[in-house]
This record gives structure tokens, sequence and C-alpha cells, in this order.
């Protein structure tokens, strides 16, 4: 039986954002629905104990995430969201109310990617504001992701974007960080601001794409290894960075689980990553798969 650290499964591959370091999707806009989640938690059973609500799109969308929660108790899961945070002061009182709710990730780069009509005060306050109240009141985790460092072209000669800068030093402000942050060397997950609160930052990178020149066919990843996603169509894929399913390992709502993880091509990426070589296409254009050599 294959057992994996997380799976990722997408509810909803719609998003409420633009941001242009997204590579989108074209795939049919979709929510999934309660019985057909209730069926992946089913078909999951023994394979993980952590649901991450992430591929594309925007969890904090879907209407039903309270019911999805709940089933996750259920079935003795713990969850872990990531959001661009937009939403979180509109459903604060389910999320809190929710034990199988481990882990919340706030993609503070998403502001600076899209024109917004609220103001970065407003974004983040509605962001910490939920952050202090859920330390307060539940066992939440919060993160703040910066993964953003070298995205921006305005850059000071320490690395920092100017509004990364000026997120930093509010952060400093609202968590009474007694340290500049860009002092503090990162260990292991990130910085730790406050009790349940971390602070993640990390450059940019490319997601792969088959229009793109090969970076290398040599290599590691965790794909089919630590991870494996399920796409809001049943599509199971190697990981959660494959926007539009190219590595189709076959469908949940046709094939076992526990069949597809153990079939030829899911085999075939397994057994290649194991030899450092990267079967597929899509891998050998992968950015990211760069963070494990």
């Amino acid at each position: 039986m294959r057992f994996f650290k997380r799976i990722y499964i997408e509810i909803t591959n719609v998003c409420n954002l633009d941001c242009k370091f997204c590579p989108k999707t074209a795939r049919k806009p979709d929510f999934m629905g309660i019985a057909f989640f209730e069926k992946i938690l089913n078909d999951l059973k023994h394979h993980t104990e952590h649901i991450y609500f992430h591929v594309m799109g925007e969890p904090l969308l879907h209407t039903d995430i309270g019911t999805f929660l709940d089933l996750c108790h259920e079935y003795g899961y713990k969850v872990n969201i990531t959001t661009n945070g937009m939403l979180v002061n509109k459903v604060k009182n389910e999320l809190l109310s929710k034990p199988a709710l481990r882990l919340i990730n706030f993609s503070l780069h998403s502001f600076d990617a899209n024109r917004l009509k609220s103001t970065i005060d407003e974004y983040l306050d509605e962001i910490f504001n939920f952050i202090i109240e859920a330390a307060a009141s539940s066992e939440l985790i919060s993160c703040l992701r910066l993964w953003n460092v070298e995205e921006n072209n305005n850059l000071s000669s320490d690395g920092y974007s100017v509004k990364n800068q000026y997120i930093l030093q509010k952060i400093e402000k609202v968590f009474r960080f007694p340290y500049k942050i860009k002092e503090v060397p990162t260990v292991g997950n990130g910085i730790k601001l406050a009790d349940k609160a971390y602070l993640s930052q990390a450059s940019c990178f490319d997601w792969p794409n088959n229009n793109v020149p090969d970076i290398s066919d040599i290599g590691f990843c965790l794909g089919l290894r630590d991870q494996v996603a399920i796409l809001v169509d049943g599509t199971v894929i190697p990981c959660c960075l494959d926007s539009e399913g190219t590595i189709n390992l076959g469908n949940i709502k046709e094939k076992a689980f526990s069949d597809i993880i153990e079939g030829k091509r899911a085999m075939d990426i397994y057994n290649g990553f194991s030899k450092r070589k990267a079967v597929e296409q899509l891998c050998r254009k992968c950015g990211y798969r760069k963070r494990f050599d």
C-alpha cells in the first residue's frame, strides 16, 4: 500500500484573481460535488493522513467548503489549504469552527500580481486579524507566503522588492517580531513569527510547460513519492504543478486510486526519479524540480 505525506485535491479550478505568475488553465471551469468528494476520501483511505485543497483555483470560493471539511474530519483526514486570502474574512467563522483544518497558507504575493480595488493594508489587515483570532481560539496554523523574492525588477540591494519590504515591515509590527525579518536566517519551513504563525519566503519559479525548452532530464522529484494530486474532474496527476493534467495517470471516477498509482505510467515516473531521470516531457521542463537537486 503506497502512502503519501500529502494528497492534493483540486475542489475547484476557478479563481477570483488573475495572477501574472500563475500559468492558468484551459480546462473547463468546475466545482467538485459533495458526493464525488466523499468518494475520493473513501478511496484514499490508508494512502494519506493529509489532504491539501490546492492545485489550481481558489478553494475558498467553493460554497461547500464547510461540508468538505466536515467530511474530512469524519474520515480522519487533516486538511491544509492554500489561498490568496481575499475571501478569508467572508468564510472566517466557517473555517475556525472546523477541527479537520490544520493549516492555511496565505499567498501574499498574489496581491502584487493583480490590480485590485482594495489597498495592500486592507488586504493584509484582514489576513493578520484572521491569523491572530485563529491562534487564540483554535489549533490552526497559519503560514504567510512571499514566493516572489526575485519576481520584480524594482529590487533593493538586498534582493527585496519595495512592496515586499513594506509587507515585511508590517509583519514585524503586527506580530511584534523582535528582529528585522530579512536578517533572520530561514530554517526548515520558514520563520516563526508567533505562536502558530510562520513566514515562508522563496524566489519565483518556472511552472512546467510543454511549449518551452527542456531544462534537464536529470534530477529528482517528490511527485508520486511524497505527493500526488487529483484534479476537479477526477484526473490523477503526479504533482500539484501539472496545471493542465498533462500527465494523466487515470481517472478516479473510472479506476481505483490504488490501481492508478501502481499503473505503468506512474511507476515509470517513480522508477525514473529513483535513477535521477525525468521520463516525462513535462517533468523535463519543470523549474520547481531544480529545488530538489
